[in-house]
């Protein structure tokens, strides 16, 4: 009898996940969300403005994943449903896994449902993980409970106002509606059309839940005007095509109560941080839930070493047992060292047996991302002298070998070294890399710098104030400056900056606090003075620091 022949397996079929961030802050993602950007194999975003969620620390995307911004039409409004399905589909092919990211709630706010149902018309299943909406989540961004017993009315009026919608609004306590910045004085007329008063309060909310949101409180009767120019000025006019959440009714009127968002120290700060993206994550994100804008400049460029024989000694030294402990410094030390593992076809194992050391929670994470629990970590001082006080002593009957492996860059300080040699250690201190001085930064932001557009600048060494004011020039006289520990204050003063901040401990973290507590304290002092509470890149343009 001859063989049946096996059936052939089904054709992998693909996947589309429709997934809610939320109206702007990141920190409103869900474990869903997170889930599933953590395992797509493609992602498609509406703008620009939602690769802010792949910054988060939780949010993981997997190696060679690419970030697609959906088609739009010439005008700059979103591709019909069925072109945007389209990119879907293609992306999808052979059983991939397609995030498909939207602002809010993907069903209530980003109005993509038509896109999903073209995406099963293509062949591909689809799946959603709703996200925190707009409509609930904006109005408590701006301070406003929506508990009102009279009743609370949603509604979205994203193009034009029709009399469906509008005759509702006369009976309703407190009416959300979500929309774009050119629709409000329409928006206006209506309500008052239908018959509510002209002096009910309206607060106008934009960029919601972002560092950067924007608040008005008007009446009724003022909103179209005011919406045309929120802050009275022609240059500040929005965008009409900018989303906008419009709340009128009596829960405004106790908004000065709960106002919480805006009353952050640092909200609307724009912090500058001369470190590199990737090395300044953990403060942005900090920064961030202060409610500033951070933006990231680089003032080192990291390079190899001149010479690289004298790592691949130390590296196989590492292999052949010649060390009891290797010290980490830095990431970049991390980085250079798992490079040159790398170089010889070796992983974290080869590091089975030996005690590892680093600096502090930053370097320690870089290691742990390798595989490496580290065996020391200093509880409070993260410098190189917290470290060699943490040090254990030497000991010639439980310590089998005297040596230290210290990788370091080649302009780092003996201070450890020095320190663990007073310990009985032997410390090979090796150049792992190099570095140099990055390329100035583009003129915009030289300009910014030199002119106090930004209202902080957190120097986290030394080298970075000399660096920065190397590449880019002196920060100006408003300009608040902040260090992240005495010695870099020294070097501030030496460059005729005044510091302003100074972190109690040194830590990238803790020089983020220091700088929240100083606006929160300079925010009581203007409010304590009567006068308004204004940003110190606000403030009237004084002699630049000399």
């Amino acid at each position: 009898m001859p063989e049946q022949a096996l059936p052939s397996a089904p054709q992998a079929r693909g996947r589309v996940i429709f997934v809610g961030t939320g109206p702007g802050d990141p920190d409103l993602l869900t474990l869903g969300a997170v889930d599933a950007i953590a395992n797509a194999s493609a992602v498609v975003i509406d703008n620009d403005a939602l690769r802010s969620v792949f910054e988060h620390p939780a949010v993981r995307l997997a190696e060679g994943v690419t970030v697609t911004v959906a088609p739009r039409q010439p005008s700059g409004k979103p591709a019909p449903a069925s072109q945007r399905a389209k990119l879907v589909l293609k992306l999808s092919e052979n059983g991939g896994r397609v995030v498909r990211l939207v602002a809010g709630d993907p069903f209530l706010d980003a109005n993509v449902a038509d896109e999903a149902a073209a995406c099963v018309r293509g062949g591909i299943d689809f799946e959603v993980v709703p996200g925190v909406s707009s409509l609930t989540a904006v109005p408590e961004y701006s301070g406003i409970s929506l508990n009102d017993a009279s009743g609370v009315h949603f509604v979205a009026v994203p193009e034009r106002v029709t009399k469906a919608q509008s005759s509702q609004w006369a009976n309703t306590g407190t009416l959300v509606i979500s929309t774009v910045a050119g629709l409000i004085p329409e928006i206006a007329e209506a309500a008052l059309t239908n018959g509510r008063p002209a002096e009910d309060q309206c607060l106008v909310t934009f960029f919601g839940g972002s560092t950067e949101q924007n608040t008005f409180q008007v009446s009724l009767g003022d909103l179209a005007a005011r919406a045309r120019d929120p802050k009275g000025r022609q240059e500040t006019r929005i965008d009409p095509t900018e989303p906008a959440h419009v709340v009128i009714g009596r829960a405004v009127e106790h908004r000065e109560d709960l106002e919480w968002y805006e009353s952050k120290p640092l909200f609307g700060w724009r912090v500058l941080v001369p470190r590199t993206k990737d090395q300044a994550a953990p403060m942005a994100n900090r920064l961030r839930s202060y409610g500033a804008n951070s933006e990231e400049v680089p003032t080192i460029s990291v390079e190899p070493p001149r010479s690289p024989q004298q790592m691949e000694r130390a590296i196989r030294g590492l292999v052949e047992g010649r060390y009891e402990w290797v010290a980490f410094t830095s990431v970049n030390a991390v980085r250079a060292v798992r490079e040159r593992f790398e170089d010889f076809g070796l992983d974290a194992r080869a590091l089975s047996g030996l005690k590892v050391a680093a600096v502090g929670p930053a370097t320690g994470g870089a290691l742990q991302a390798w595989g490496i629990e580290p065996d020391l970590v200093p509880a409070d001082d993260h410098s190189a002298a917290g470290l060699a006080a943490a040090w254990p002593p030497y000991d010639d009957v439980l310590d089998p070998i005297n040596r230290v492996f210290l990788p370091r860059a080649d302009i780092a300080t003996e201070t450890l070294k020095a320190g663990l040699t007073k310990l009985g250690w032997e410390v090979e201190d090796v150049t792992a890399y190099r570095t140099v001085r990055a390329a100035p930064p583009p003129a915009p932001t030289r300009e910014a710098i030199k002119t106090g557009k930004f209202d902080a600048v957190v120097f986290t060494s030394s080298s970075t104030v000399r660096n920065l004011v190397g590449i880019a020039g002196k920060p100006h006289a408003t300009t608040v400056i902040a260090a992240i520990g005495p010695a870099t204050a020294r070097t501030c003063e030496e460059h005729g900056l005044r510091v302003d901040v100074i972190a109690p401990k040194p830590g990238a973290i803790e020089l983020a606090d220091a700088l929240a507590n100083f606006a929160a304290a300079r925010r009581d002092t203007l409010v304590g003075q009567g006068q308004a509470v204004t940003r110190p890149s606000e403030r009237k343009p004084g002699r630049r620091r000399s």
